[in-house]
């Protein structure tokens, strides 16, 4: 089966989503694909990774419903093309870099950082395997 959408979205909730989504956009590119929610409640947010198919799905905390999720126990890996670039524009941002960039024995170029609500992501040039038939 070829797909041209993303199948796989890691979804994460926020305290204060609309802070989250404007760190997201602003520290780390992610482009906003879609916003649902009114003022400072966000029902929805689809968040497109520029650099490819994949994104996230986000919205705000809303205890005791049957997906709620703790804010700020997630973690991605996001790759990107050009590692030092989004170093030096997270730098400038003065984020929480939990992991400065380096190598990996696996061959990757990768670096972590802490968003304000905890969620831990790392950028790096690592792909994955190739997959197998």
């Amino acid at each position: 089966m070829t797909q041209s959408n993303p199948a796989v979205w890691p979804t994460l909730q926020a305290h204060d989503a609309p802070a989250l989504i404007d760190y997201l956009v602003e520290v780390f590119g992610f482009v906003v694909g879609a916003r649902y929610g009114d003022g400072d409640r966000v029902d929805h947010a689809q968040l497109n990774w520029p650099e490819g198919t994949g994104g996230l799905m986000m919205g705000s905390y809303k205890p005791g419903t049957d997906w709620c999720r703790e804010p700020g126990s997630a973690g991605a890996y996001i790759v990107t093309a050009d590692v030092d670039a989004l170093y030096a524009r997270v730098q400038d941002h003065n984020a929480d870099i939990t992991r400065p960039l380096g190598s990996t024995d696996y061959g990757s170029r990768e670096f972590a950082v802490r968003d304000p609500e905890g969620n831990l992501w790392s950028f790096g040039t690592y792909a994955g395997e190739p997959r197998q038939s």
